[in-house]
């Protein structure tokens, strides 16, 4: 008979497949998953500590680096509690920006998610296709904020800035000729808003590539298909939130169940499971892919059509531009008092969650009348799922362990905060 050890394996903190700082202890019996210790930690920066001691503006960038896959999304749920707060609203024009670039982030994310995901199981070429991909969406980030990725951009009351009427241009260099360099311009002669428009005219076909490539691969769906199998009565009881959830067979949507902004006004469909397998959840985010670009288009339909504010006009929370702060007295005392106190909330607390690409992300912020918050917590989507590690792989192949990672799809960021 031969002799079957059990061993205790470290999968990471430096595995290619943890997808970050992910220490998970497995209990092995021979290769098949006993038990699985997702260590957490590893990557604890104290955001919501370091909140306490700032001005609320400030903890804005901070925001940006908790999923920094998801940027502007993390953004979101943040001012929504300091304008639930505040009680103040932003116009509609920065309200769909808003839910643009919330649409523009879970491309990002997910983009993000599949070019990793499939490299983690084998499929390399994938990864390639998706960060062709990204590239054009992070010039669209770095176009409105002048950041590629820790933009900044939403801010209590509005958006930092309107969307610019120009796109940079590249220019001629010794690797890129000036044909090559006019090829590429094409798309760029104009506002940014032809640049996304011209994107989502290309991205569905973009996703029939992926689709092609992966959706039915053998090789693909023996790696995902009746793997990490979590009932919908399990996926509620786990705190499961987005794909996850909806992967499941649960049709739970925050932008349709709760609607904030104005995914009211937009039409879109909810993708969902029916197995809650990890090939489940693959294909309930692809599909959250083309119903992202399908939301965008009507975003940039209304934004053409409806100029106006980004910004509310009460300079005691907003700054006043630079122009008026150079010239007027006031305007300058204005900038002073906001960038050096920022402004006072009233007592009371405040939740705001937004849906997130990874889930129900939330912030749950305290005020005791100060410039800055007396408490904030964040509701990661990504710490719940994590949490189900255990459950969801016992019984699998080790081998199976880098294909559950990857369909929860977890960021350290978020996760360790």
């Amino acid at each position: 008979m031969p002799d079957i050890h059990n061993y205790t394996l470290n999968f990471g903190p430096q595995h290619p497949a943890a997808h970050g700082v992910l220490r998970l202890v497995l209990e092995l019996d021979g290769e098949v998953i006993q038990r699985a210790d997702p260590h957490v930690g590893l990557l604890h920066r104290g955001t919501e500590k370091l909140a306490e001691s700032k001005p609320y503006n400030q903890s804005i960038p901070y925001m940006d680096r908790l999923d920094y896959v998801s940027m502007m999304c993390n953004e979101h749920g943040y001012v929504l509690a300091l304008e639930k707060l505040l009680g103040i609203e932003a116009p509609i024009r920065a309200q769909y920006i808003r839910v643009m670039f919330d649409e523009i982030t879970r491309i990002l994310n997910h983009l993000m998610w599949l070019g990793t995901h499939a490299l983690d199981i084998g499929a390399m070429t994938v990864f390639l296709y998706c960060f062709r991909e990204r590239e054009d969406l992070m010039d669209m980030y770095e176009a409105v904020s002048g950041a590629r990725m820790h933009a900044a951009y939403y801010r209590p009351g509005g958006v930092y800035r309107d969307l610019p009427d120009s796109m940079a241009q590249f220019t001629e260099t010794k690797y890129k000729n000036a044909d090559k360099t006019k090829q590429m311009n094409e798309v760029r002669n104009g506002s940014l808003l032809d640049f996304i428009e011209d994107f989502t005219n290309r991205f569905p076909t973009y996703v029939d590539e992926y689709e092609t490539l992966l959706t039915d691969n053998r090789i693909w769906k023996q790696r995902t298909v009746d793997i990490a199998i979590v009932s919908p009565a399990r996926a509620l009881q786990l705190g499961f939130t987005g794909p996850m959830i909806r992967g499941s067979g649960i049709e739970w949507d925050l932008r349709k169940k709760q609607p904030y902004e104005v995914y009211d006004k937009v039409d879109f469909d909810i993708p969902v499971g029916i197995h809650g397998d990890c090939y489940d959840r693959y294909l309930v985010r692809v599909e959250e892919m083309r119903q992202s670009n399908r939301i965008i288009r009507q975003c940039i339909e209304w934004l053409r059509n409806n100029p106006g504010p980004v910004m509310l006009d009460d300079h005691k929370i907003t700054a006043p531009s630079r122009e008026n702060m150079k010239g007027d007295m006031e305007s300058l005392i204005h900038h002073f008092k906001l960038f050096t106190e920022g402004y006072q909330l009233p007592e009371g607390e405040a939740y705001a969650a937004v849906e997130h690409p990874k889930g129900e992300f939330g912030c749950y912020l305290v005020s005791d009348g100060a410039n800055k918050p007396y408490r904030l917590k964040i509701r990661a989507p990504g710490f719940a799922h994590l949490s189900a590690m255990d459950e969801m792989v016992k019984g699998h192949m080790l081998a199976d362990v880098s294909a559950v990672i990857g369909s929860i799809d977890v960021v350290f960021g978020e996760i360790d905060r």
